[in-house]
């Protein structure tokens, strides 16, 4: 059953990951979309890499705010990735070569995140940015690669330690989104295979389980007590 739902999964991120539908598969890709893109749109420019890049969800729609926008990741899923290796090892990346960069719901599946985050302020040039959004509350996932989950002041300490000055940072959800992330996750998976089923689902769950959850957190623990993750924006020192 487990290798079923993942494969699922799987099918369901080739298929969906940087469209539109792709936003109200729960709460926790929503808020990607309402707190991070926005945010990641206000601060990159010039040349920009994503690291961790994955599919590169977000790549069309920042591409127009770019000069250039490179890939880097470990097991590449696109053949837009540039640099195929980890964050915390980027000799093959020039020192002070890029002007931003962007790093989303990755440096929880890095061993030494503080490594990636100095290696990360080394190929940024003098006054760039590092956009990125991590995990409080999360399953365990992609294991045994899942070794960190983070609070705002641990996020702050770690990025001020590494050569950034943090200039913003959100709230990404809360508990509401958390659970309801949960549960999407399960019921979309588990009808991906069956056609016009999935599509009804789907829009079942956009409308009662992913609006809903987001309005909960809104006006329920507007403090950020139960985070789902956090965004922020941080520029090297």
């Amino acid at each position: 059953m487990k290798s079923f739902l993942k494969a699922n999964r799987r099918r369901i991120e080739e298929e969906l990951e940087g469209s539109e539908r792709w936003k109200y598969f729960s709460p926790a890709i929503l808020y990607q979309y309402r707190v991070t893109l926005p945010m990641a749109k206000r601060f990159v420019r010039g040349q920009l890499i994503d690291l961790g890049c994955g599919r590169m969800p977000y790549r069309a729609a920042l591409l127009p705010l770019v000069e250039d926008y490179d890939g880097l990741d470990p097991f590449p899923r696109s053949d837009q990735v540039r640099y195929t290796c980890s964050m915390t090892d980027m000799t093959e990346v020039p020192d002070a070569s890029y002007d931003s960069a962007i790093c989303l719901e990755v440096l929880e599946h890095v061993p030494d995140p503080a490594a990636a985050l100095r290696e990360t302020a080394r190929i940024l040039k003098p006054g760039g940015w590092l956009v990125l959004s991590v995990p409080h509350l999360s399953r365990l996932h992609d294991e045994p690669h899942d070794y960190f989950r983070y609070t705002r002041h641990g996020l702050c300490r770690l990025l001020e330690s590494s050569g950034f000055e943090v200039v913003e940072l959100q709230v990404k959800g809360g508990l509401f989104g958390f659970l309801s992330h949960q549960f999407s996750t399960l019921l979309l998976t588990t009808v991906w295979g069956v056609p016009l089923l999935r599509d009804l689902v789907y829009a079942l769950n956009a409308w009662l389980v992913t609006r809903p959850a987001v309005f909960l957190d809104r006006h329920l623990d507007r403090g950020g007590l139960f985070a789902l993750g956090y965004a922020a924006a941080a520029r090297k020192r």
